[in-house]
């Protein structure tokens, strides 16, 4: 029967096992020296970097495997590798850096200490070898748990100074010493984003809890925005929308098309978006016109994708109330009784005149299309099928939508 030696008794050629991992400080010095040369990661490293925090790191990770080895208390130096993990997610060191390091420095010590073994030492290696995979897991998982918990509280703290400044902005009371306190740089324009974000068909799903799904899509929505914009970005949003600040020299007219659509395929809902470009003493006002032509964009039930003020300024320009709304909002009167010729107005004009793709959408031929367009112009007196008429009758919906 083969015994397992303790900890205590794990020997390699007569001498302990951690006994060539005793010299700490030369160990460390030669895998920092290791890290340089073949692990591409740490060369990106500054000099500070590299031999301060990594060195430490590392003899602390030679002295806990040392420590396992001989069956020795590990407490304290485990408190000082999570310190030394927790500064680093601080200061923004890559954790996959990390565990780079850890394995290789792992691997330099690993061939160390069977250096000497013989095929007399099977059991001995065998036994090591389980401790080491050991030793190997609990450093691992204390690096993790500590980077990642750190990690979480830097995102924290990152996300409250998003806030802060982002309502400050939107409020209008922003300062340069908010900005300093929040550490985001205020830019001096700003591409304001009016967003609306519909219900994801698992949230109409009675066996899913709709507030899980609602919250990944938002989740979803939040790192596309970061991954597109970067840190800069600033953002005020719920699982139903809200308002998008991106300053101004990080994208241009075209990408902000393209990030809407890529929004749309992250939330995995076609988003409704609208876009004010405005200075940053100005965004208040910015917000709120983005937000009323937003309105629109859902009064006239317009298709998906990002409308500018220019796209709508006859539209926001009806909006306003006077007799013209009035009397514009009454010229559908004669289809109050006729809700189908109302729905297929509205939809045709929202299509782009597209007479198939109101057909589908109203699930009716083409032809049913174009009697009832026919007898919206008999009823209103004003042809869907002429420029003039058409002008009239959008203007019509625009007008009607905001009636008392």
């Amino acid at each position: 029967m083969t015994v397992t030696p303790s900890a205590v008794d794990l020997t390699v050629s007569g001498r302990p096992v951690s006994q060539p991992l005793q010299d700490v400080w030369s160990l460390s010095r030669q895998m920092v020296d290791h890290f340089i040369a073949n692990v591409a990661p740490c060369g990106t490293l500054p000099d500070d970097v590299l031999h301060g925090d990594v060195a430490t790191i590392t003899r602390l990770c030679v002295e806990m495997t040392t420590s396992m080895l001989d069956g020795g208390d590990i407490a304290a130096k485990t408190e000082r590798v999570q310190a030394a993990a927790a500064e680093w997610a601080r200061e923004g060191i890559p954790i996959d850096t990390i565990h780079r390091a850890v394995h290789e420095g792992f691997n330099i010590g690993f061939d160390l200490v069977f250096a000497q073994a013989t095929a007399e030492d099977y059991d001995t290696v065998l036994a090591t070898a389980r401790r080491m995979l050991e030793i190997l897991g609990t450093l691992t998982s204390t690096v993790s748990v500590a980077y990642v918990k750190e990690y979480r509280a830097v995102v924290s703290e990152h996300h409250t100074a998003v806030h802060t400044l982002t309502s400050a902005l939107l409020g209008g009371h922003s300062s340069a010493t908010m900005a300093r306190e929040c550490g985001i740089e205020i830019a001096p324009s700003y591409h304001v984003l009016a967003l609306s974000i519909p219900s994801h068909p698992e949230e109409r799903n009675p066996r899913v809890d709709r507030k899980v799904v609602a919250r990944r899509k938002l989740r979803r929505v939040q790192a596309e925005l970061a991954t597109r914009c970067g840190e800069s970005v600033l953002s005020l949003l719920s699982v139903d929308g809200g308002t998008v600040l991106i300053p101004g020299n990080t994208l241009d007219s075209a990408q902000l098309d393209e990030l809407v659509t890529c929004l749309s395929r992250a939330a995995q809902v076609p988003i409704r978006a609208t876009a004010v470009r405005a200075k940053a003493a100005e965004i208040p006002d910015g917000a709120d016109r983005a937000h009323e032509l937003l309105d629109i964009v859902h009064r006239l039930d317009c298709v998906d994708g990002l409308y500018r003020f220019d796209d709508l300024a006859l539209e926001y320009q009806l909006t306003r109330p006077g007799p013209g709304r009035e009397y514009l909002g009454s010229l559908l009167d004669p289809l109050e009784n006729h809700p189908d010729l109302l729905t297929t107005l509205q939809r045709h004009i929202a299509n782009n005149l597209n007479r198939g793709r109101t057909a589908r959408g109203l699930h009716v031929h083409t032809n049913t299309i174009d009697y009832r367009l026919k007898r919206v112009g008999q009823l209103t007196g004003f042809d869907p099928n002429q420029p003039s008429g058409l002008w009239y009758l959008r203007s019509a919906l625009v007008a009607r939508s905001y009636r008392a």
